[in-house]
């Protein structure tokens, strides 16, 4: 079941709401962010790297959804996607904006793909993030106002979910694309 509510609050300091602050965090381009989660988004696992740069520590993440770092400015079309793609055990690729824990970002280019046991069903997921180009989010950023812009048109997450969906789609359909496609175009993009 896709998880539409918003991120909750980080538990550091008892916030009751974290707001984004504007500020960006970097990582550098040799180290990756990794986290594991059992099949319901519960993280798991968090290396160093996701511990430094989101700005919590280990306790305050370990047995905590993943979408507590989850940006609102992050479309829900995205992650409807994502887990509908983990859902048919198919690994994704997503531009992603993360929230750390003092309300700075972070852009990642995650690599998500589920972890299946012996007997083929998904004991849950692993999620390896690298730094994208600056050109890459510049790419990629105005798509996911977009599809929020129409999220925020609608009352309730499930018709917002929806709304920007189909919008995802006809961009995509308008570009004669998938959205793995879309990805990979501006991943080659980097890389040369």
């Amino acid at each position: 079941m896709l998880d539409t509510r918003p991120a909750p609050p980080a538990p550091r300091g008892g916030r009751a709401v974290l707001r984004p602050t504007g500020r960006e965090r970097s990582f550098s381009a040799d180290e990756l962010i990794v986290s594991k989660t059992d099949p319901r988004g519960i993280i798991t696992y968090a290396n160093d790297v996701f511990l430094r740069v989101s700005g919590y520590e280990p306790d305050e993440v370990l047995g905590q959804p993943h979408n507590m770092v989850r940006h609102p400015e992050m479309p829900r079309a995205v992650f409807k996607l994502l887990w509908d793609t983990l859902g048919a055990k198919q690994e994704i690729f997503a531009y992603i904006n993360n929230l750390a824990s003092n309300g700075d970002h972070y852009w990642v280019l995650a690599h998500v793909t589920p972890s299946q046991g012996p007997d083929g069903r998904v004991v849950g997921y692993h999620s390896s993030r690298r730094k994208p180009s600056a050109a890459a989010i510049r790419r990629v950023q105005p798509l996911y106002s977009q599809l929020v812009a129409e999220e925020r048109r609608h009352a309730n997450a499930r018709a917002a979910v929806d709304a920007s969906s189909r919008l995802l789609a006809d961009v995509l359909a308008e570009q004669q694309q998938s959205y793995e496609e879309f990805i990979w175009t501006i991943i080659n993009r980097e890389e040369s």
